[in-house]
């Protein structure tokens, strides 16, 4: 399998700071192409959101610079889905305890999506997302949301959950839960695009919005896959998001 990969990020129309933090590094190893990417989502006052998700985000550059190669050619991506829980957690403590010390709520959400040749690892905590287009617009993980724990009860509907005033709140997050819990999802890459997202890249925007812009058929080269990001970003910027919009568009080929 082979990939291209791009990334966006934008403060969007009302905030000062950017608490969104990125990753993507893409490499070859022998014949095997390598792909990272990480969105973390900050919360926190003044610059606190930003420091929980650069915190994280820099912890996983440096595992995937030094650690990353010792799980190859043996690739068991269950096995680093586990040590990537364990990294969260320490993270989670990390994080919390320096907020207890300073007096300060911050936490950050994390989607991060490994591939190696034509398996993939996504590991969880939060309300980015992950998706997988191919015809259509494929969501991969939950949302660790208020939200989302009602929808799956059946206590609220679809409608009334896209104007409830609760639908930010997280169940859990790095760095402001007692104990992170991410979800491990892994399996087998099919051509086709991979995209992360933060909240903000999402609440104004569809379905059908996403698949005209991130169609696989569509996506010639990066040139392409840049464009229709921007395009995407701007629609939500017009449509008067007030987050900090983040998206990673991965073709799989």
């Amino acid at each position: 399998m082979h990939y291209k990969a791009i990334a966006q990020s934008d403060t969007g129309i009302v905030k000062n700071t950017n608490q969104d933090s990125v990753l993507v590094k893409h490499v070859r190893w022998k014949e095997i192409e390598i792909v990272l990417a990480i969105i973390c989502d900050g919360m926190g006052g003044l610059s606190k959101g930003e420091l929980a998700s650069a915190t994280v985000i820099r912890e996983f550059d440096r595992w995937f610079d030094e650690e990353c190669v010792n799980e190859l050619p043996d690739v068991r991506m269950n096995v680093i889905g586990e040590k990537w829980r364990l990294m969260l957690a320490e993270l989670n403590a990390k994080i919390s305890e320096y907020g207890q010390k300073e007096n300060e709520s911050l936490g950050t959400t994390f989607t991060g999506l490994l591939l190696i040749d034509d398996e993939y690892l996504i590991v969880h905590v939060g309300d980015t997302r992950a998706y997988y287009i191919d015809r259509k617009v494929n969501q991969l993980t939950k949302d660790h949301t208020f939200i989302a724990r009602e929808l799956e009860r059946g206590t609220i509907t679809l409608s009334q959950a896209k104007n409830d005033k609760r639908r930010n709140m997280l169940l859990q997050c790095v760095g402001a839960s007692e104990k992170v819990k991410p979800d491990v999802i892994t399996g087998r890459c099919q051509p086709g695009v991979y995209m992360l997202c933060s909240d903000g890249f999402r609440h104004q925007i569809n379905d059908r919005e996403i698949y005209n812009a991130f169609n696989p058929d569509k996506l010639k080269n990066k040139n392409v896959m840049n464009t229709n990001a921007g395009y995407l970003i701007d629609l939500n910027k017009n449509k008067n998001e007030k987050d900090n919009i983040s998206v990673v568009v991965i073709k799989a080929y």
